[in-house]
């Protein structure tokens, strides 16, 4: 869906350590503000990245469903989730349960699939008592503030993700493949590139290969794309990961990534990316009712820790899918640890 306005939009608040704020007057019809403005925000998102709409007082999730069709070109399903959400329409989603007393890492949404968005959205119905912001980082910022060796090397082999899925710890089954039926499972991750392999206990174990950097198919500028850092286990709490660890295995971890040839990632590494996500991450507390346009490949976003109860839908919205990476084999044709 397209609109033809031509309606100029406010001065843009560009300071800095924030996204860019777009304050509207008070708007008494959320829907019909956001289809006269379409063109225009897409606009700001090509141009900065991401903006911040306040004072459309979006308070519900029909209304806010409704705001996201007319901003995307398509809604897609979430697939692949690492965690649970509740749906509230087709394509409409809560944010993604994580505990809230912990940081959710900058990351690039479905950036271990092969089919990602290109846009998020996401609206506050009811922000929280304190935290709790959706921060947002540059891409391509990142990339060129990382050590160039690092950096080389994930261009040139890509990241590893493992997964074990089960009904105790993240996503199950049912919610990252839409269901349990081991056959319709498997015949996705053929599609999608992904290794399977069933447990004796029953549980699902995967592996794929992703690319690191992309090139923005727009702009064509590289990007730092992935979730090596935030899905890896020297990410999680020392004591999530002990625990974890202990009863699962080492290599029975819900998620965690390698390098592309298999090699571990050492916390060194972690500790690097994060530090330097930290360096270029910008936030803007939520308010109750504001509206947030993130480019998926040109920004990476977070969840920051939160007091009190934090309500914040999301869409994935208009779907990329690159070409598939190289098989989980080296060049002499073994396979990859």
């Amino acid at each position: 869906m397209t609109s033809t306005s031509r309606t100029q939009l406010p001065d843009l608040d560009l300071r800095p350590g924030s996204p860019p704020v777009l304050r509207t007057d008070a708007v008494r019809d959320a829907r019909a503000w956001t289809g006269e403005h379409r063109d225009a925000l897409r606009a700001v998102v090509a141009g900065h990245g991401s903006v911040l709409v306040r004072g459309l007082g979006l308070a519900d999730p029909d209304t806010t469903a409704d705001v996201f069709r007319l901003l995307a070109d398509d809604l897609m399903p979430d697939r692949e989730s690492f965690a649970p959400r509740r749906t509230y329409a087709d394509g409409v989603y809560s944010s993604s349960k994580w505990p809230p007393n912990q940081q959710m890492c900058m990351h690039h949404e479905l950036s271990y699939a092969l089919e990602f968005p290109a846009l998020m959205l996401f609206a506050c119905l009811d922000a929280p008592a304190g935290g709790g912001a959706t921060a947002v980082a540059d891409a391509v910022d990142v990339l060129g503030a990382l050590p160039g060796a690092l950096t080389e090397r994930f261009a040139r082999e890509g990241w590893l993700l493992t997964r074990t899925y089960n009904d105790e710890i993240g996503a199950t089954l049912a919610e990252s493949f839409g269901t349990e039926d081991r056959d319709a499972v498997e015949r996705y991750c053929r599609a999608h590139a992904i290794e399977t392999s069933w447990q004796d206990d029953g549980s699902l174990h995967t592996r794929q290969r992703r690319s690191a950097v992309v090139r923005h198919p727009v702009t064509g500028q590289p990007c730092w794309f992935n979730q090596i850092a935030f899905l890896n286990e020297w990410t999680m709490d020392p004591e999530v990961r002990e625990y974890l660890v202990d009863v699962y295995g080492p290599d029975g971890l819900p998620f965690n990534t390698r390098h592309g040839n298999g090699d571990p990632i050492g916390e060194d590494v972690v500790r690097e990316i994060n530090a330097v996500y930290e360096a270029h991450t910008v936030r803007e507390p939520w308010r109750s009712g504001d509206l947030l346009l993130v480019d998926n490949i040109r920004t990476a976003h977070s969840r920051e820790p939160f007091e009190g109860p934090r309500e914040v839908l999301a869409a994935l919205a208009d779907p990329v899918r690159p070409a598939a990476p190289a098989p989980l084999t080296d060049t002499t044709g073994t396979r990859t640890a």
